[in-house]
């Protein structure tokens, strides 16, 4: 029933049972272990983690897999790296690595994706996307599954630039980096062309478009650079009949009605988002996904931890396409008795 409640959460047909989705939770081996009863950590064959995390998925009822396949790497070594702080268990994405191939600010104001990266060959994209979509599908037989493309815009612009770059562009000339994120938008059109004939029926599109603290850019950029390009990128995905999950971290109250008006069917994401606002304004028309706390499940009481389940659940039970997730992802550090709670107080609730 989880493929079936999920599906008809994102057509907005009011499923008897509330479906959810999580992040990362399925690689916090430790609670894995516990549910599942598989031995297994961050040094188990790689077999073995699969099979472990896919049988958890299966107790915790997981009904979406958001998974895309466009992403950094798909820009090779041309790249800023930032290194990366231990999230992952056993801390196996840990990086000291900093490098930005950018000398100076003109040379990201004149940069060019296109000479760069240059042009794919569409079938090959296709097949790949499709190729892509099947082994997700594989993995999570009982799953809406997904592909899709995580460096729509911004969070390509992060991955080129890295953040002190692009921070320095957009402050020293906002049109003329308006006029890369153009650029941008032609090179990346060639992957939602392709997603838009893959076999994917529901498509994540994922774009860190802001800070917690909420836009990192005049809104009035975004609204001629941004928002703009996503209705171009969006058109081929739109009139293939493809459902359109956004995404992006951080707090995008603001623009949730320009995404909107993009023509996208959902949204995920992050506690700091008001769900209550996008369920209110959107529940009847949109799908949407979220946002319990992980901070309240690494450091909160069992009281806590019931209180933003239901929270959560009083906001979109009301409304036909909301998905339970934790916004901000179950990592390994979140204590397994508090997981396990949380899962409790979801099943206790779930059922409309």
């Amino acid at each position: 029933m989880s493929y079936k409640n999920a599906m008809d959460a994102i057509n907005l047909k009011m499923p008897k049972k509330i479906p959810r989705t999580e992040y990362s939770a399925q690689n916090h081996w430790a609670l894995v272990q516990k549910v599942t009863g598989i031995t297994v950590n961050h040094e188990s064959d790689k077999n073995i983690q699969i099979k472990a995390s896919m049988a958890f998925e299966k107790a915790w009822d997981y009904g979406y897999c958001w998974s895309i396949l466009t992403s950094r790497n798909t820009l090779g070594d041309f790249r800023t790296k930032m290194g990366h702080a231990e999230y992952a268990s056993g801390g196996v994405d840990f990086s000291r690595e900093v490098y930005c191939p950018f000398e100076n600010v003109e040379q990201v104001l004149n940069f060019d994706p296109y000479k760069q990266y240059g042009e794919k060959n569409s079938e090959r994209l296709v097949q790949e996307f499709n190729e892509h979509y099947k082994e997700v599908c594989r993995l999570h037989p009982d799953q809406v599954c997904t592909t899709g493309c995580y460096i729509t815009m911004i969070s390509g612009f992060i991955e080129i630039f890295g953040w002190e770059m692009l921070l320095e562009a957009i402050g020293t000339d906002p049109k003329k980096f308006g006029n890369f994120a153009n650029r941008y938008a032609d090179w990346i059109l060639q992957y939602f062309n392709a997603i838009a004939k893959c076999n994917a029926e529901v498509i994540t599109v994922h774009d860190d478009i802001v800070w917690t603290s909420g836009p990192f850019a005049d809104p009035k950029w975004y609204r001629k650079y941004i928002f703009p390009n996503y209705e171009k990128l969006f058109d081929p995905l739109l009139k293939a009949n493809k459902k359109i999950i956004f995404t992006s971290d951080g707090t995008y109250n603001e623009f949730i009605a320009d995404i909107a008006s993009c023509g996208v069917n959902g949204f995920v994401m992050e506690p700091t988002t008001d769900m209550e606002y996008v369920a209110k304004n959107y529940g009847k028309t949109h799908c949407f996904i979220g946002n319990a706390d992980c901070r309240i499940l690494t450091f909160g009481t069992k009281e806590d931890i019931k209180k933003e389940v239901t929270r959560c659940i009083n906001i979109g039970k009301n409304y036909p396409g909301f998905f339970m997730a934790v916004g901000n992802h179950i990592p390994s550090n979140v204590p397994v008795k508090n997981a396990l709670y949380y899962n409790e107080c979801y099943e206790e609730m779930a059922y409309r």
